[in-house]
């Protein structure tokens, strides 16, 4: 039998759960599907949340050919094959057939260029998923021939409504008087995730014989995943929650914790890629300016896992998560640029001040661009006091120094030039 993600799998938009800003009436992709012709694009977004399925309807939408591949298990061969036979069962009045790329992110670069020039001449319209962020996954050549829409975990809303939808349509479901009692747990250990709802589901009503009426209450979903941790997690879903994990260790400061989950990991074959990219963000975000070498460690970290992979990339990923667990921490830079950016939202384009402008013609000159810029280097100790912010902030302070030696030593220098004209 099948599961019952797999026998709930909509079939139409209008049965579609979710994602109403991509296909809600009047969204990007809804009113691209209604009209018959779609340009290729990717999906980015976290597991569960519909991507396959949304490919799936979009070609049952158009009729036309629909061919699937898992960047696991193909490789350039296979590509080929596909586009080759897209190519043959093309039909003039058909639209392009869909090529749809599971797990896109895991494609080597020369699986990606293999597609390049299909998607070029129209041969294939490319719908890629990937739970990556695919700046950093996929190729710029084939990324700039490719729109991303981004899928959200499914709110609470949007998964009260599947779980309805299943207890009211699924046959085998249907078999039981399913009483809802409480929906906390189901919908925390969920995650926003449509399949592990259906997974978790279909888990609780098996524990119970055919006929026999179930409750699903918090304690009877806790318990029950406690006796079946994986049963809810199929191929690896729970990497999301075990990384998670991961960097709350480090940024706790705890290297035990970090090493175990970095251990969860490994053993279960995560990317390491994968790993090293969120020791490098965990260098910027959590341990920042306490530590700068740290940044510098977790890139050189990404760079040999690149060169050795498995099994030997434990070792300096394991050197790396030890380093940054047991490094000072501070988020300054993290909450400066957040500052920054709310402050940018809040105030527009404010013009830049006319000494700080490029004068690179006449004209510009006689406007005053550049006039009475001082150039630092020309002054002792290379500074100068002079205005660097827009007119309408002047004596904001978007950087706060936190209390560790290695910033403690900035705030002093900063006092020290800015005296008063700057309340750090």
């Amino acid at each position: 039998m099948q599961p019952l993600a797999e026998r709930l799998r909509p079939k139409t938009l209008d049965d579609y759960i979710g994602q109403k800003h991509l296909v809600g009436p009047g969204a990007v992709l809804r009113q691209m599907i209604d009209s018959g012709h779609i340009s290729s694009f990717i999906l980015w977004g976290p597991p569960g949340v519909g991507k396959t399925t949304l490919a799936q309807i979009i070609a049952h939408k158009l009729e036309t050919p629909f061919y699937t591949l898992s960047a696991v298990t193909s490789g350039v061969k296979e590509v080929r094959e596909v586009i080759e036979r897209a190519r043959s069962n093309r039909f003039f009045s058909q639209a392009n057939p869909i090529l749809f790329i599971d797990e896109i992110h895991r494609f080597s670069k020369s699986q990606q260029d293999s597609l390049l020039g299909a998607v070029e001449q129209g041969t294939i319209t490319l719908i890629g998923a990937t739970t990556e962020n695919p700046s950093f996954e996929v190729i710029r050549p084939l990324l700039s021939r490719c729109q991303v829409y981004v899928l959200k975990s499914l709110e609470k809303a949007d998964l009260i409504e599947l779980m309805n939808r299943a207890i009211t349509q699924d046959t085998e479901l249907k078999k039981h008087h399913i009483e809802v009692k409480e929906t906390n747990a189901l919908l925390r250990f969920s995650g926003g995730d449509a399949r592990k709802l259906l997974n978790i589901l279909e888990l609780v009503v098996q524990a119970v014989g055919e006929d026999e009426p179930v409750e699903i209450n918090d304690e009877i979903v806790t318990n029950r995943l406690q006796q079946n941790p994986l049963a809810y997690d199929k191929d690896g879903e729970m990497h999301y929650d075990i990384i998670s994990a991961f960097i709350k260790s480090i940024r706790g400061s705890d290297p035990d914790g970090a090493l175990y989950w970095l251990a969860r990991m490994v053993e279960g074959g995560e990317d390491p890629a994968f790993i090293a990219r969120r020791l490098v963000i965990s260098a910027a975000e959590d341990i920042g300016l306490a530590n700068p070498n740290a940044l510098l460690l977790a890139n050189a970290c990404f760079d040999v896992i690149m060169k050795i992979g498995w099994p030997e990339g434990r070792i300096p990923l394991a050197e790396t998560t030890v380093y940054l667990a047991t490094s000072p921490k501070s988020n300054s830079a993290y909450l400066g640029i957040d500052k920054a950016l709310s402050t940018v939202k809040q105030t527009g384009n404010l013009p830049v001040p006319l000494h700080l402008r490029n004068a690179p013609t006449g004209l510009m000159e006689e406007l005053g661009y550049g006039k009475d810029y001082k150039y630092a280097h020309d002054f002792p100790g290379h500074f100068v006091q002079q205005q660097y912010l827009p007119d309408q902030l002047i004596g904001q302070v978007l950087w706060n120094p936190q209390e560790n030696a290695q910033e403690a030593k900035l705030k002093e220098r900063m006092k020290l030039l800015w005296g008063d004209n700057k309340k750090y």
